[in-house]
C-alpha cells in the first residue's frame, strides 16, 4: 500500500482455516489445501483438470453435464463426450488427493448435475468479495459500512480468470465482477470524502488501480493529494498515469480521466516564493541535446502557445506523425516487438532534432514531432536524419511521415 492509514491493515492478508479448499478465481486460478498450493500447468490434461474446477468451484450449487462438456471439449470432435468427461473428472478425483485433500467423491454427480461434496469446506475469493460487498450494502452505521466496503476491495485481486476470457460464462462473470468492485470503489471513496480521511483515499485508489488498471482510478489518489496539499505527488501521479496509458499501453487516458486531472489541478496552489526560486524550479537542471520529449497535455499546451506566438512573430512551424510501419506499409500490430521499435524509434527522433523541437508519443509506434522555425526543405532533412539513425538495410520495417504547416493559432492537436 501507499501510506499507512488506520484502515491498512483491511487490505492485508487474509485468513485461512485448516481443511480448507481456498480456491483463488480473480487475477488467476490457483487451490490451496493446508498451505500446499496447486494450479493447473499447460499441458492438456491439466488445462481440463482447471477447466473442470473453475466451473464446479464457482458454482458448487451445480452444473450440468452439458455445460461442463462444452467447456471442456467446445467444437472439438469427441466421440463420447460422456465417457470423456468422466475420465476428467477421474483424473481430477487423483489431483485432488495428491494435493491432500482426504479421501472422497468430491464431485457428486445426481441426476446430470456435478456438485462439489459438503463434507469438504470451501472457500473462494469471489464468495467472499460478493459477501462482504452484500453486506456493506445492508448496513446501516457508517464506520461499519465503510469497513464492510473496503475490506470487500481486497478481496478483489484482479480480473476473472483472466486467461480464461474467450469462454462466454467467464467474460460474463468478468464484467459483472468488475462492475460490482467499482461499485464498492466508488462508494468507499464518497465515504472517505465525506469524513475527510485522504490517507485513507490514498490507499485506495493506490489498490484500485493496481486490482483494475486502465480504470481511471489514479484520479482517487490524485484527489487526495490534491486534498492534502500534496502537490508535487498530485503532479507526479499526473505525469506518470499519462506516461503508463501512452507509452506502456499505446493508450491515450480517456477524455474522464483527463478532465477530472485538469479540474483537480486548477485546485493546486503554490506556497508564496520569489522570482528567482521559480524561475530555478522551472529551468531544466540537466541540458540534453536533441528534441524535448513530452507528456501529450504538455505538447498540446506547447502547440496552442506557439500557434499563438505565430500571430506575431511570423514563425514557420510544422506538425509531424512518424508511425512505424510494416514491410506493406501498413501500421504494426501490437506485441512486444513494436514496443521495443517504438523505445529506440523515440530515442532516435530526439536525438534527430534540436532542442528547439518538441517531441510526444502519441501511441505505439507514432510519434508527433513539433518542428519551430523552419522550412519544408528542413523538415524533409529531418525525416532522412531520423530514417537514417532509424531504418537498418534488409529491414521490413518502414517509417511513414505526415506534415502539415501549423497555420492558425487554435488549430487543436
Amino acid at each position: 500500500m501507499g501510506v499507512s492509514s488506520k484502515y491498512v491493515e483491511l487490505y492485508e492478508g487474509h485468513p485461512r482455516e485448516k481443511d480448507t479448499l481456498y480456491v483463488t478465481f480473480l487475477g488467476g486460478f490457483a487451490l490451496s489445501w493446508n498451505e500446499t498450493s496447486l494450479t493447473g500447468a499447460s499441458k492438456s490434461s491439466e488445462t481440463q483438470f482447471s477447466y473442470l474446477m473453475q466451473m464446479i468451484l464457482r458454482y458448487p450449487e451445480g452444473v450440468s453435464r452439458e455445460e461442463l462438456e462444452k467447456f471442456l471439449f467446445g467444437d472439438r470432435d469427441v466421440d463420447n463426450a460422456h465417457h470423456a468427461l468422466q475420465s476428467v473428472v477421474y483424473n481430477a478425483k487423483k489431483r485432488l488427493k495428491g494435493l491432500g485433500l482426504p479421501d472422497g467423491k468430491y464431485m457428486v454427480q445426481r441426476n446430470g448435475v456435478f456438485t462439489w461434496t459438503d463434507e469438504i469446506a470451501l472457500s473462494s475469493d469471489v464468495r467472499e468479495f460478493e459477501r462482504l460487498a452484500a453486506a456493506a450494502q445492508e448496513e446501516d452505521d457508517v464506520e461499519k459500512k465503510l469497513r464492510l466496503y473496503l475490506r470487500a476491495c481486497s478481496w478483489y485481486g484482479g480480473e476473472f480468470l483472466p486467461n480464461q476470457v474467450g469462454a462466454i460464462w467467464v467474460a460474463q462473470e468478468s464484467r459483472r465482477l468488475r462492475s460490482l468492485f467499482s461499485a464498492c470503489v466508488e462508494r468507499a471513496a464518497d465515504l472517505l470524502r465525506q469524513r475527510e480521511e485522504y490517507e485513507a483515499m490514498e490507499d485506495l485508489g493506490i489498490y484500485a488501480a493496481r486490482a483494475d488498471p486502465l480504470a481511471d482510478w489514479e484520479t482517487i489518489t490524485m484527489e487526495s493529494f490534491v486534498r492534502r496539499g500534496m502537490y508535487d505527488n498530485a503532479r507526479k501521479l499526473y505525469d506518470d498515469t499519462v506516461q503508463y496509458y501512452m507509452q506502456k499501453q499505446g493508450l491515450r487516458p480517456s477524455k474522464q480521466l483527463m478532465e477530472i486531472f485538469a479540474r483537480l489541478g486548477d485546485q493546486m496552489k503554490h506556497r508564496y516564493k520569489v522570482l528567482d526560486t521559480i524561475q530555478g524550479e522551472l529551468a531544466e537542471f540537466d541540458r540534453p541535446e536533441g528534441g524535448c520529449m513530452c507528456t501529450y497535455p504538455v505538447f498540446r499546451g506547447i502547440y496552442r502557445a506557439v500557434s499563438r506566438m505565430m500571430e506575431r512573430g511570423g514563425q514557420s512551424v510544422y506538425l509531424m506523425l512518424c508511425t512505424v510501419v510494416d514491410g506493406k506499409g501498413n501500421p504494426m500490430g501490437e506485441g512486444p516487438a513494436l514496443t521495443e521499435l517504438t523505445q529506440r524509434l523515440g530515442d532516435t527522433i530526439c536525438q534527430s532534432l534540436r532542442r528547439t523541437d518538441v517531441v510526444n508519443q502519441y501511441g505505439e509506434g507514432q510519434f508527433l514531432i513539433l518542428l519551430v522555425n523552419i522550412t519544408l526543405e528542413d523538415c524533409q532533412m529531418v525525416q532522412k536524419r531520423i530514417n537514417g539513425r532509424f531504418l537498418t538495410g534488409g529491414s521490413r520495417i518502414g517509417l511513414r511521415y505526415y506534415l502539415k504547416s501549423v497555420l492558425q493559432p487554435g488549430h487543436g492537436v
